[in-house]
């Protein structure tokens, strides 16, 4: 029964990291239910030790999905203002896009909105429109690059539970 009960766990974690999807904290959430899973399992061996590299792991994510964005529309030629608008615009548009074929539409919401949100700052401050458009465009594919950072980290601490997990 132990082995159906890790393998159905383990199942739950690959179906955690799917809500990056949704750009929802899924890092943070498989860090969670490895909190809970520890508690209610006295035989866990992970440690403190363990849940530090989860913990690094999750921050690292964050920091290097936050980064890239910022760095992303500014190597373009974008300004300061035009990079936070892409990540409030991602936001915004994963929220937007969240309700389209069956809640993936929050993958390209995010994507898009980062683009507009750079964009339409850009315009507004008086940057020509090819300028705009290639700090925008800076910005929507540093925003793919630390989305897939993200989820690279996830699979990572999924693999890093499965000793934890898994009997035997």
């Amino acid at each position: 029964m132990s082995f159906v009960l890790s393998g159905l766990f383990l199942g739950f974690l690959g179906l955690l990291l799917m809500l990056h999807v949704f750009g929802l904290p899924a890092n943070w959430l498989i860090l969670a239910s490895m909190a809970v899973w520890g508690w209610l399992n006295p035989e866990f061996a992970g440690g403190l030790g363990f849940f530090a590299i989860l913990i690094a792991l999750c921050i690292l994510g964050e920091v290097v999905e936050f980064a890239t964005q910022m760095y992303g529309g500014r190597r373009y030629g974008g300004s300061r203002k035009g990079a936070w608008a892409a990540v409030i615009g991602a936001i915004v548009g994963g929220v937007l896009g969240a309700p389209f074929f069956f809640g993936l539409g929050a993958v390209p919401g995010s994507f898009l909105g980062a683009y507009a949100g750079s964009l339409l700052i850009e315009l507004g401050q008086g940057f020509s429109l090819a300028a705009a458009r290639r700090a925008a465009w800076g910005a929507m594919w540093n925003k793919i690059f630390g989305t897939v950072v993200k989820v690279c980290l996830g699979v990572w601490m999924i693999v890093l539970s499965f000793d934890m997990v898994w009997p035997g």
